[in-house]
């Protein structure tokens, strides 16, 4: 008897756990759920109106599904900033500097975490430094540079002064360090040089790594709007954000322009990160511990 009993009750408190696992999954899908719409809705809103002119943009109640304004818009914006042009600019500077970026970076990182020179952890830490100055300290001096140099409104004024980007170093570095040292020197011994060793040996283990820098190099030069906004000065030479900024007038705003300007702007960086999100997201987590 007193065993049924004991049955009955581990049925009943199995039963509570189950129902209680159940209602715990039920309560975060519905906080997910609402964190997703919260996080996306934006970006529909954004897309949808686009499609809509300034008037119904801001009509009431909104709306939420596609217009027909999308083409009058996107010609607009064409004959405002001219659009071949700027994303000609904005996908030239951003792919360069990505490529520059990976390499330098890269090449930097391996140096810092595979050799031993004289001063390699203060020189480290002065690279680290600099990620700490506000990009605004930076303006005035790197325009007086850029302009003794001859290089102001330039494609190499947007592209070279943050090539060697301190978090790209740090990154690699990071990465490198988990790349074993007999395997290089095993390399060493077969008679490859140390070019041959990056090139051939280190660099295929770090593509997870180097993905993740490009895609956070593409994304942060993309997007860069006061260094460009600075330092380029014709509407032939601006990129996106800053050619977009100039479509906020005194008078008349167009948001039906600003919107597919936007969405243009928008969308790589969209792409590019869902595409790549895995390589992304094991990229920089396999530099986050030492081992």
């Amino acid at each position: 008897m007193e065993e049924s009993k004991f049955e009955v009750n581990q049925t009943q408190i199995s039963k509570k756990t189950t129902n209680t696992v159940q209602l715990e999954k039920i309560i975060l899908y519905v906080a997910l759920g609402i964190g997703a719409i919260a996080s996306l809705f934006p970006f529909y809103w954004m897309f949808i109106s686009a499609t809509h002119s300034s008037g119904e943009i801001f009509s009431f109640p909104p709306k939420l599904l596609p217009g027909d304004n999308l083409i009058t818009n996107i010609v607009n914006l064409n004959q405002q900033i001219g659009l071949g042009r700027v994303i000609f600019n904005s996908l030239f500077v951003t792919i360069t500097f990505t490529i520059g970026n990976i390499i330098i970076s890269s090449m930097a990182g391996y140096a810092f975490a595979k050799f031993k020179f004289k001063g390699r952890d203060i020189l480290f830490f002065i690279v680290l430094i600099t990620l700490m100055l506000p990009p605004q300290a930076k303006l005035i001096p790197l325009f007086d540079m850029m302009a003794k140099l001859d290089w102001v409104n330039s494609y190499k004024a947007v592209i070279l002064p943050n090539l060697a980007y301190a978090f790209g170093i740090f990154l690699m570095r990071q990465n490198m360090l988990k790349v074993p040292t007999d395997l290089i020197d095993a390399a060493r011994i077969d008679g490859c040089g140390e070019f041959k060793i990056f090139w051939k040996v280190v660099l295929p283990t770090m593509r997870p790594a180097l993905a993740a820098l490009g895609i956070y190099m593409f994304m942060f030069q993309w997007s860069r709007f006061m260094w460009p906004l600075v330092v380029l000065s014709s509407a032939k030479m601006k990129t996106i954000p800053v050619a977009l900024s100039g479509l906020m007038g005194l008078s008349r705003i167009d948001y039906g322009q600003i919107l597919v300007g936007a969405s243009i702007s928008t969308l790589p960086i969209l792409i590019t990160f869902l595409l790549l999100q895995k390589q992304f997201i094991s990229g920089i987590l396999s530099g986050s511990v030492k081992g």
